[in-house]
């Protein structure tokens, strides 16, 4: 009997260790939250912030490289803005804002914990300034932060740039689809006709009358 209860304590101790250790990872990810971000979600920003940036209610796990962190802005049209460089200090991680075109835009976040686990989310937000600034170029893929920037991209939501190859300038047709030297050939030919027939008028008018 005493053996059977030894056993039985036993069997609910390790039981009640396997729930503590399965919780432990489940509990941990419970305290990763998004407290704060600039802009906030659903917003109408009619002005540039300094910076746009997420707030977690736990600090971040910052690693030299950066590897696991992003902070990306994206246009309706899918372009990216800014230059991929990233602040993180404590809890908020941060990059130099830049938008293009008045429209809808999405803040993509994705931050290391300090327990080691990923956490990522979406802001949607809307851009519609009042004094309009000059809009930045979007970009054709996420920017790296010292990297040169990827090609400019077409943008539904951000003001095309003027093309640096200037547009030909159209050949002028001539009247019915004549040529240049058939023109000239008809323009002589009339002028001729025209001296001729006044020279014979003023010809005539210099005979006599006959008796």
């Amino acid at each position: 009997m005493t053996t059977k209860y030894v056993a039985l304590g036993t069997s609910v101790l390790i039981a009640g260790s396997l729930a503590l250790a399965l919780s432990a990872p489940l509990a941990a990810s419970a305290h990763d939250a998004l407290v704060g971000s600039t802009p906030q979600a659903d917003s109408v920003l009619t002005e540039l912030p300094d910076a746009f940036s997420i707030t977690m209610n736990e600090p971040l796990l910052v690693v030299a490289d950066g590897d696991g962190f992003a902070l990306q802005i994206r246009d309706a049209a899918g372009g990216y803005y800014g230059d991929g460089c990233l602040e993180m200090e404590d809890a908020t991680m941060s990059t130099a804002a830049a938008l293009g075109a008045p429209g809808a835009y999405t803040m993509l976040w994705q931050i290391v914990s300090e327990d080691g686990h990923t956490v990522d989310g979406e802001i949607p937000f809307t851009w519609s300034p009042s004094d309009l600034p000059v809009p930045s170029l979007a970009l054709s893929a996420p920017p790296v932060c010292g990297v040169a920037a990827p090609e400019p991209t077409t943008s539904a939501s951000a003001t095309a740039s003027p093309s640096a190859t200037a547009t030909p300038v159209a050949e002028v047709p001539t009247a019915s689809g004549v040529d240049l030297a058939t023109v000239l050939w008809i323009g002589g030919a009339l002028l001729a006709a025209g001296v001729a027939a006044a020279i014979a008028i003023v010809l005539a008018g210099r005979r006599k009358p006959t008796p």
